[in-house]
């Protein structure tokens, strides 16, 4: 889903120093490949989100970056590290821990559809099925999904029967700002630079969490793994969002 048109004059450089932030979401893993919930914990890539980074690479190849960031996660270093593989001239990238997913707590590790149906039932719905439904909808945003999620661990899984909350499972509040102090701190030292375009992984609901702090709820969908989600960051230190969701650069690295 796009929410703006990006002209080639636009993607390809900034004004005066603002800084574009490609901010993307890393490439499929092992636990998305089999539904499992993957917040803070960690898997690697598999061949085809491997293969996705390096078409992201490729399709973003033509514009020069001043910097590259991502996650302390394995999996958002592993896709800028392909990303940038056939780069001419790659930043250095670097690592925020700020930009991680959202932590689940207990639910790290169990499938989607447990850490779902325990959210749904808490924010008053019947099932996972329900709550994804009312998310499409927009009846529901990032910020009732996530706290529905973190009132549902404090009380245990049952999965995990007898074991009491880790106290990791996050709230909206905590993943939105440790999120906007991460992108205002990478934005900020690129336009002390002199601006320009800064290549950022993270992960899905970080990303979406991101979103809704600048003020944006349109996004009624998942993001897709390696898609671009593309924020102005203005001279006069405002965020604008250029888009949400593109896979463009991808299908021009294919």
């Amino acid at each position: 889903m796009l929410i703006a048109v990006i002209s080639v004059s636009t993607a390809g450089s900034a004004w005066a120093a603002d800084v574009m932030l490609y901010v993307t979401r890393h490439g499929k893993t092992m636990f998305n490949t089999v539904h499992r919930a993957q917040g803070w914990a960690d898997t690697p890539l598999t061949a085809s989100g491997a293969a996705v980074a390096e078409q992201l690479g490729r399709g973003l190849q033509p514009l020069p970056f001043v910097a590259a960031w991502s996650s302390d996660s394995g999996r958002a270093r592993e896709t800028a590290q392909l990303v940038m593989k056939n780069w001419k001239h790659p930043p250095v990238l670097k690592e925020l821990k700020g930009l991680r997913e959202v932590g689940f707590g207990l639910y790290e590790g169990d499938l989607n559809k447990n850490l779902i149906n325990a959210a749904a039932h808490q924010a008053g719905y019947a099932s996972d099925t329900a709550l994804l439904e009312a998310f499409s909808a927009g009846k529901i945003h990032m910020d009732g999904m996530i706290d529905a999620i973190h009132e549902a661990e404090a009380a245990g899984t049952p999965s995990l029967a007898g074991i009491k909350s880790s106290g990791q499972a996050e709230t909206y509040q905590q993943v939105a700002k440790r999120m906007m102090k991460s992108i205002t701190t990478i934005a900020k030292q690129a336009q002390q630079q002199g601006g320009g375009n800064v290549l950022v992984v993270s992960h899905g609901m970080a990303i979406t969490t991101l979103l809704q702090a600048l003020g944006d709820t349109s996004l009624r969908e998942q993001l897709k793994n390696a898609s671009v989600t593309l924020l102005r960051y203005t001279d006069n230190g405002q965020f604008k969002i250029e888009s949400i969701n593109d896979m463009r650069y991808v299908e021009r690295g294919l």
